[in-house]
């Protein structure tokens, strides 16, 4: 693998031999002072360019970072689903090399550039050929820190959980595997991963960063709530089991959440959909 010195050499490089490329920022975990170093950190680099056209229509000139395992162009996808992208102001190519290194490599335009540079506080400046880019404080995870919820966003969270755990029973005693685990995972965990932040934040005085996803709950939760915290993910076979540890540990995080911001938990919604889940589960219903 290459070391992390010959890769911002080697980006550094291509950046200041191509006249098209007037500046370079990286943003990512590499640009966070609390992020876990290691090997398979990302590269998070961004070109500014006055143009992107050239860059997309002759894409052979990436192969200069070296050889590859796969390739992915985000936007490319997304304009083939239909979603909204602009390659004029911004492009992507995320490239896996056979050493193992990982560069996810944007091109922007200095207007597209500049809302993002100023935006991010997790930035890096690297190359700036014409003082384009603004002077930004060292980087830090400000932006990313677990945001204190109104009693609104804490009221929607503890329903929104309760009130779609109907749909996950219907969907276990139907045997409905895709409909039910996706019920449960991308709306009712949401939700616990939700209350489980504001837990963190609340315990850290909101001054940290959960990550992507949580990928930080192992350094912030208690051992025991972690734990449980793991056990809510279980095949379909099991996930009667996770569903109601999923409860346990929400019950647990919502009750100190909602204690500390002087909200009130809905106790009557916990005790009704629990007892439902209860009767669906032993097929009482």
């Amino acid at each position: 693998m290459r070391t992390e010195q010959e890769m911002f050499d080697l980006i550094l490089g291509v950046a200041q031999s191509d006249e098209r490329i007037r500046a370079v920022f990286m943003n990512g975990s590499r640009a966070d002072p609390k992020a876990q170093k290691d090997r398979f950190q990302d590269y998070d680099i961004v070109y500014v360019v006055a143009d992107t056209a050239s860059f997309i229509t002759d894409r052979d000139w990436i192969s200069v970072f070296g050889e590859r395992i796969m390739l992915q162009e985000p936007d490319s996808n997304n304009l083939g689903r239909g979603l909204n992208a602009d390659p004029s102001r911004s492009y992507g190519w995320l490239m896996l090399f056979t050493d193992g290194n990982r560069i996810d490599l944007h091109i922007k335009t200095t207007h597209t550039a500049l809302e993002d540079f100023k935006a991010d506080s997790q930035t890096i400046l690297l190359l700036d050929k014409d003082h384009l880019l603004p002077h930004i404080p060292p980087p830090s995870d400000r932006t990313y820190r677990i945001q204190k919820p109104t009693q609104t966003r804490y009221n929607g969270c503890c329903n929104q959980f309760w009130w779609c755990l109907n749909n996950v029973a219907k969907g276990l005693v139907r045997d409905q595997l895709p409909y039910t685990m996706c019920m449960y995972h991308e709306t009712v965990h949401v939700e616990l991963d939700a209350m489980l932040s504001w837990y963190i934040g609340i315990k850290t005085d909101f001054s940290v960063s959960t990550g992507l996803w949580g990928k930080y709950f192992k350094r912030y939760l208690p051992n025991v709530l972690y734990t449980q915290y793991t056990m809510t993910y279980a095949s379909f076979d099991s996930l009667w089991n996770a569903v109601f540890t999923a409860c346990s540990l929400f019950r647990q995080a919502a009750k100190f959440v909602g204690t500390a911001l002087g909200y009130t938990y809905s106790q009557r919604d916990d005790d009704q959909m629990t007892s439902y889940l209860q009767k669906i589960r032993d097929g009482e219903l």
